[in-house]
Parts: structure tokens; C-alpha cells; sequence
């Protein structure tokens, strides 16, 4: 299994640690889509208790979304989307019992037998006819694979071996009832989208070799209805608005360059104004420039810094995915943590939190951000490291041993099952130094260990971790911005590595905190589907860093000059 997480969504923010959200006050909405739900649900129930194999658990969730972009590339619009919108259903319908229940997986098979069809298609319209209609046919086609499940489930248990985990497969939780107003609809002037977009690519025509400039602005506007069997009924609703910058140039040796400036926030307004961008954009195109003339750094293990931003990936890479609580229970998965509950597992000047309540990091609005999870269970603040010492795991409602119940952090995508996943997962040092002291601690590594330089890895593009058995238990990230910095102080600009190694070698090597902080959001795939998350930190120096040589195309940069240059 290799949770990937794609490009970085934001910018970097030199601040500290920011000010936790507050979440709004219920209040009591009137909705057809709700009336719906609560009706079928209590129709089936009814109905299905009577059968031999009756359901202990249902609930229903809508999705609907509205999406419009706008994308250029070198000046020129490549796409424009107008709004749209969709309705999806999700069913969880659960057979059996709290202790053993049709979702437990098959050991042994080769295909799973668990349905991985989540999500059905919904009416767009209101028409609450047509709404139970669906939900009627799809909770008869999920009840009867459900039973087929337990059949197969009570098979395999009795002929497997017995599992190290005794909690069950589903725990009760506090019947959450939670309305909102439905946010403004979404802000889509397509034709303002397309100039925008349009002035960001142009810039990148003025340098012949570099080959790829994009740039899209998408707005989405959700809103959530959840009801279940025991009780619960909630609306929630957000809008979200990105701007991505990408360029692409190509070195002499055919080495493949990326830059990436990603932006997010809940409000158009939010995002950074054209001056702002544009200069964005101006220092990428230097930096591309630089790197294409960068020397490319060879196999290296030695001390090294991480900016703050790059402490964030690393984190939510090599740390945020271990301590996902379905990973303590699969067997299949390393369980890297999992008898290390109570034991030290970082420097005691490091802590860790995940909060998917807390809006912003400074100036940074945070993706992970929501007030219910996909189960709905209200969001909370859950510390998963205290002074170096691990305490908890992010929960969904799938216990696991000590862990008896969810705390807040079942999510999924469109069309995947629940698993607890990350949200905002933020570092804390209680113990720092100055940037520039930090720095110095580096040089004197680099002199005790009679090396030529130590490395600052400035930006990261992403990355992605191995966390299953019968395969090596590595993370690898991607940076894009690294220097070498030599005894005497002075830097340089590398291009081709990617950073690479093991978790609990690399936690061992922390030294130091420094006194900044910054956070990344992104879009992190795993079982669970691409969910937006973000992390953050401070500064961190490691005694040890290994990084390896970066895949390189063999295709040379193009032969002939860009038409431009005939101008």
C-alpha cells in the first residue's frame, strides 16, 4: 500500500503556530433532501428488521457538488468549464454485530469480497419522490450483498487463523443533529477566470526552454447530509477555491524540471491578488532558470535541514500514515506503532496534533479543515504526540485494541469506503533556535563528520510511503528546491534528488527545532480516496538524511528553437 500525495496546495507561511476555528452553532433547517433521507431511512429499517439477517446500523450520505475552472497554458485558454453540479448517495448497511460484521475483510482471498461500490448516482432536482426512489433501490441492492458478506465473513473467521486484534469492526457513537445555512452559491465569472489564468501562463512565453506552463482556477461548493439509524442527522456545506501555477523546463542532460505554486481558500477573495501571482510566477521562472544550470547532486548521506513547509510533507509522509488507526489493525500493514502507545517515538521537544477544527495555520487557511467526519462524528482536536511520546491514533469508527471508538477522523472521497485518515496534522517544538542558529548547527555536523556540505531542502513537491508488510517500509519525497551548504556557509543550488529512507531511522535523527512555521495543504490519496490535508511545523535539523538520484528522461531538450524566438 503506498499512500500518495500529490502536489502541494499552498504557499509558504513564516508564522507561528496560528489560532484554532471555531465552529458555528447549530441551527434548525428546513430540507427536502433531509426529510428524504430520514424518511426512507426509518421506512427501511422497519422493513428490514423483519428479515432473518435484519441490519444493526444504516446510514445514508449525499454529496452534492458544484465545480466550474478555468485553465491556460502560455497565455492561451486550454479549458473552461462552466458550473456543474451532481448528487452521489453513500450507504454504510451493516449486518451482523459490533463484535463481527459483513465489512470485516476476507483473509486469504485474492479479490476482497467487501463491495467497494459506495457511491450511487443521485436526482439533481428536489423532487423527493424521485430521491427515495433511488434511495429505495440502492439500499435493497446493498442490503442483499450485505448478507452475502456476513455469510462469507462467519466462513472465514471460523477457518482463519485468530487475529491479533480482538476489537470488533464497528463502535457506537453520540447521535450528532447539526444544520447549516447552505454557503453563497459558488462565485464562477468565467470570463475574469479565463483572463486570470490567461496573464498567469503568459510570462512563460519569454523563455524558449521551458517546455509546460499551466495554470487552472477551480472553485467547489459541497453540501453534506448525513442520517443514520442511531440518530444522527446533519448538514454541513463549504466552498473551496484553488489556483495552481505549474512550469516544467528541461536541463541540457534531459533531467525533467517541475515548479509548482499551489493557493487555496474558502473564498475567492482569499486567494492572492494578480500582483501577488505574478510575482510568484517571476520567481519561478527564475528558479527554473537557475536549475537547469544547477549541478545535479549525486548519492548522499549526511546532516540536513528541512524548511518548515518540507517538515510538513515529511510528517504527513512518513508519520501521519502510521498512525491511522485501520494500520494498527490490518495485518497486512506494518503497524509501525502499533505496541508503541506510551513509548517515545520522537525528540521529547516535539510534539504532534491533528485538528481538522482549526481553520488557519497564521495566515494560512487549512484544508484538512471540517466539522464532521464522513461517519458523523463531530470533528475534534486529537494529540497524537506529547513531548515525544506517542498517545493516540487517528480513529474512525473501525476500533481497534485501547481504542475503543472514533475521534473524528473517518473520512473518504466520492466513491470509497471510510478509513481514518489525516486532517491537520501540525508539529509543535517546545525547544527552538533562530533560523540562522539552526544553520550553524548544521555546519558543525558537517565539520564533526569531516564532510563537504550538509543540505537545506527548501521545497517539496510531495511524495509518497510504503506502510504494508512483504515490501521494503520506506517513504520517498520529492523535492524541488534543495542547497548544498558548505562549512564555510555559502549555498548551492542542486537539481535530481529525491530524499528517502525509513521512519523509525529517521525520527531517531532529529537534532533541533527552529523558532519559524509554515504549513502545506495538498490532496493525499489512500484507501480511503484523494482527500484535501494539511501539515505543518517548524524547521527541523537531522543528523542523518539519505537521498538518492532522481529519474531522469532520456529525451534531450527539443531540437529546434521555439517559434517565439523567430519573433
Amino acid at each position: 500500500m503506498k499512500p500518495t500525495c500529490l502536489t502541494l496546495l499552498a504557499w509558504l507561511s513564516m508564522v507561528p503556530i496560528g489560532a484554532r476555528g471555531q465552529t458555528s452553532k447549530p441551527s434548525v433547517m428546513p430540507s427536502i433532501m433531509m426529510d428524504a433521507l430520514k424518511a426512507e431511512m426509518s421506512r427501511s429499517m422497519e422493513h428490514l428488521k423483519k428479515q432473518p439477517t435484519p441490519p444493526y446500523f444504516l446510514s445514508y450520505e449525499v454529496l452534492e457538488t458544484e465545480t466550474a475552472s478555468a485553465s491556460a497554458s502560455f497565455g492561451a485558454l486550454t479549458a473552461s468549464q462552466p458550473v456543474s453540479r451532481r448528487r452521489q448517495l453513500a450507504i454504510d448497511l451493516r449486518v451482523g454485530s459490533y463484535e463481527l460484521d459483513n465489512t470485516r475483510p476476507i483473509r486469504g482471498a485474492l479479490f476482497n469480497m467487501l463491495d467497494r461500490i459506495s457511491f450511487y448516482t443521485m436526482p439533481i432536482d428536489d423532487d423527493p419522490d424521485a430521491i427515495r426512489a433511488a434511495i429505495w433501490y440502492y439500499t435493497d441492492q446493498k442490503y442483499k450483498r450485505a448478507v452475502e458478506q456476513l455469510i462469507a465473513v462467519r466462513t472465514n473467521v471460523k477457518v482463519k487463523a485468530e487475529t491479533t486484534d480482538k476489537a470488533g469492526d464497528f463502535s457506537p457513537s453520540k447521535a450528532e443533529v447539526y444544520s447549516e445555512p447552505d454557503p453563497p452559491a459558488l462565485v464562477a465569472d468565467r470570463a475574469r477566470w479565463e483572463e486570470k489564468v490567461r496573464k498567469y501562463t503568459e510570462p512563460f512565453q519569454r523563455y524558449g526552454n521551458i517546455y509546460y506552463a499551466d495554470s487552472t482556477l477551480t472553485g467547489l461548493r459541497e453540501s453534506r447530509w448525513f442520517v443514520s439509524s442511531d440518530g444522527a442527522a446533519i448538514h454541513t456545506a463549504e466552498t473551496t477555491y484553488r489556483l495552481s501555477v505549474a512550469g516544467f523546463a528541461k536541463a541540457s542532460d534531459g533531467m525533467e524540471l517541475p515548479l509548482f505554486e499551489h493557493m487555496y481558500s474558502s473564498t475567492p477573495q482569499g486567494l492572492p491578488g494578480d500582483d501577488a501571482v505574478l510575482a510568484k510566477v517571476q520567481k519561478m521562472t527564475k528558479n527554473l532558470m537557475a536549475l537547469k544550470l544547477a549541478p545535479v547532486m549525486e548519492p548522499y548521506v549526511g546532516p540536513a535541514i528541512l524548511s518548515p513547509r518540507a517538515t510538513g510533507v515529511i510528517f504527513h509522509e512518513i508519520f501521519g500514515h502510521r498512525i491511522e488507526g485501520q494500520r494498527q489493525k490490518d495485518e497486512q500493514q506494518a503497524q509501525t506503532f502499533r505496541d508503541k502507545v506510551g513509548q517515545k517515538v520522537l525528540p521529547d521537544f516535539l510534539s504532534v496534533y491533528s485538528d481538522p477544527t482549526q481553520k488557519n495555520y497564521g495566515d494560512t487557511e487549512l484544508a484538512g479543515y471540517y466539522k464532521f467526519d464522513n461517519e458523523g462524528v463531530k470533528a475534534r482536536r486529537v494529540t497524537v504526540v506529547e513531548n515525544g511520546v506517542l498517545k493516540n491514533f487517528l480513529m474512525s469508527r473501525l476500533p481497534i485494541d485501547g481504542f475503543p471508538e472514533s475521534n473524528g477522523h473517518g473520512r473518504r472521497a466520492a466513491g470509497y469506503n471510510v478509513a481514518g485518515r489525516q486532517s491537520n496534522l501540525l508539529v509543535v517544538a517546545s525547544k527552538t533556535v533562530t533560523p540562522e542558529e539552526l544553520k550553524n548547527k548544521l555546519i558543525e555536523e558537517v565539520k564533526k563528520k569531516n564532510l563537504p556540505y550538509g543540505l537545506y531542502f527548501e521545497d517539496i513537491a510531495g511524495g509518497f510511503t510504503s506502510v504494508g508488510r512483504g515490501v521494503p517500509n520506506f517513504f520517498e519525497v520529492i523535492p524541488v528546491m534543495v542547497y548544498r551548504i558548505y562549512p564555510d556557509g555559502h549555498e548551492e543550488l542542486v537539481r535530481g534528488v529525491d530524499l528517502i529512507g525509513t521512519a523509525l531511522t529517521t525520527f531517531n535523527k532529529i537534532l533541533a527545532a527552529d523558532n519559524q512555521s509554515a504549513a502545506f495543504n495538498g490532496i493525499c490519496g489512500a484507501e480511503s480516496g484523494p482527500l484535501p490535508v494539511s501539515a505543518g511545523g517548524p524547521g527541523l535539523l537531522f543528523s542523518e538524511i539519505e537521498v538518492q538520484k532522481k529519474p531522469k528522461s532520456q529525451e534531450l531538450s527539443p531540437i529546434l528553437s521555439p517559434p517565439s524566438d523567430d519573433k
